[in-house]
């Protein structure tokens, strides 16, 4: 079980709303919504104060969290720790002098820019406002800056609607979306016949598309594009969220 299902359930058993809790933590309920879906992680000032609402202690949250069920890690992720493991002392030794030398770089980077303001952002209030060609500035969305607990890597952000991609992406989570391609398991938002979407994807080796709801309770939203079917489809971007399994491939 992940972190921010851990973090959903102790909060349950508390009788807490989102809403409740985001009051007590000082942020906001999508942010709170974004802990549990595994889209963000608490700051360390904030996690401290989320050990004491929650009135539990850190190993009942981080529990199993880092035993490669890929729940944290991604694929990649696990795939250089054990690449790392596998090496002599030696080489352990000169992968942490690199990642060293990365860190104090991107520490210097980091102090040089001072008191510059943070990247903004687009956070679409909707998925259909993230698919307009020219929206309203104030009408379709706001903007917020890329701080600490927004991936840096963000290119926009949207509000999810609807509960087809719950647990992971409750109804009314914000996303963040960069410009990658999308691989298959990938969650992306999608336009579909002038329609915004959020959905996983999968491309068979046939050409037909697969756009599926990660509740499977609402299997009923999948959308299947045939090669040649004469439908529309353009890729927004992809959600960056943990590698997710497909549909029958758990």
């Amino acid at each position: 079980m992940s972190f921010g299902k851990r973090m959903q359930t102790r909060r349950e058993e508390l009788g807490l709303s989102q809403l409740a809790l985001a009051k007590r933590l000082g942020v906001s309920q999508s942010t709170i919504g974004n802990y549990e879906a595994g889209i963000s992680f608490p700051k360390e000032e904030i996690l401290l104060r989320l050990f004491d609402c929650l009135e539990t202690d850190p190993n009942a949250l981080f529990r199993d969290s880092f035993r490669g069920g890929g729940e944290v890690l991604s694929a990649s992720e696990r795939r250089m720790l054990d690449q790392y493991r596998g090496l002599s002392p030696k080489g352990r030794e000169t992968v942490r002098s690199v990642v060293g030398a990365l860190c104090d770089y991107r520490d210097e980077l980091e102090a040089s820019r001072g008191g510059q303001e943070p990247r903004l952002i687009p956070l679409y209030r909707s998925p259909a406002a993230a698919g307009y060609a020219a929206p309203v500035f104030g009408e379709d969305f706001d903007t917020i800056p890329v701080t600490d607990d927004v991936p840096q890597a963000a290119e926009f952000a949207v509000r999810i609607q609807g509960d087809s991609m719950a647990p992971y992406i409750p109804d009314g989570a914000v996303v963040y979306v960069n410009r990658d391609p999308l691989a298959a398991g990938d969650v992306g938002i999608f336009c579909v016949d002038g329609e915004m979407f959020c959905k996983q994807y999968y491309k068979d080796p046939a050409g037909a598309v697969y756009l599926f709801s990660l509740n499977r309770a609402r299997a009923d939203a999948d959308i299947l594009l045939m090669p040649g079917g004469g439908r529309g489809l353009v890729c927004m971007g992809r959600v960056m969220i943990h590698a997710l399994p497909l549909p029958g491939r758990e």
